[in-house]
């Protein structure tokens, strides 16, 4: 179904009374749900970890919310499973046929601190639990990390790519908490995102060559089946 609206949108041809009302795009921005790390506190980074059973029933909540919105004309995803597992439901409840992966939307590489637990991160990685909290963008996290001006420009580069392709239109895009809160700062240039939610929805528009944030963090459809209060917060040491 979907892909006969992409060949009919295709062959439609705009008479010239007819005005576009508004060049909105819309991007719903998720991230995936809890996994058995996030309930850990455990650092993941960019290795895998499996949603565990509230973070699917989180996963199942968000379809089930999205669902009944507008719907999209497609459903991207990190390539890591944790996003991708989530982005399928929703990609299922949404009528979408697929989900596209982008590598560019995968969390942080967070070099040395990766399947360290948050609590033990300072004591063991010190050089790279004080980079990670850097407000110097520029450093990169020792043991192969990004800096955050790193995370900054290929979150927004991937990001910006889609709002071109589908100007106008609205899209899901599944991703993780450190590029929601490279994306929230690059856009608002705020000193700090706040907590960024397993299963939240944040959307953001792109009109007229500029980004706002439509709204942020929202986890009303959570009621149900419940969330991590701690969330990721890359603003403050844990």
């Amino acid at each position: 179904m979907g892909h006969e609206w992409i060949d009919a949108e295709k062959e439609f041809k705009w008479s010239e009374d007819v005005k576009v009302e508004s060049e909105v795009t819309e991007i719903v921005l998720v991230r995936h749900g809890e996994t058995t790390w996030n309930a850990a506190g455990r650092i993941q980074g960019q290795i895998e970890s499996d949603l565990n059973e509230v973070g699917q029933k989180q996963a199942v909540a968000i379809a089930e919310r999205l669902g009944k919105e507008e719907r999209p004309v497609a459903v991207y995803s990190s390539d890591l499973k944790r996003a991708k597992d989530t982005a399928l439901m929703i990609a299922k409840t949404c009528f979408c046929p697929e989900v596209i992966e982008v590598p560019d939307l995968k969390e942080r590489h967070v070099g040395s601190l990766q399947g360290l637990y948050w609590k033990e991160g300072a004591e063991k990685e010190p050089e790279a639990y004080s980079a990670f909290f850097s407000s110097q963008n520029d450093l990169e996290i020792p043991g192969g990390g990004e800096s955050f001006d790193q995370l900054c420009d290929r979150s927004m580069n991937a990001l910006e790519q889609i709002a071109k392709k589908h100007k106008g239109e609205r899209v899901i895009v599944v991703t993780h908490g450190g590029v929601l809160r490279a994306i929230y700062l690059r856009i608002t240039q705020a000193s700090s995102a706040g907590k960024l939610l397993n299963a939240s929805v944040n959307v953001v528009h792109r009109r007229d060559e500029k980004w706002i944030i439509d709204s942020w963090s929202d986890v009303s459809h959570l009621s149900s089946v419940g969330f991590l209060q701690r969330g990721f917060d890359g603003d403050a040491k844990v």
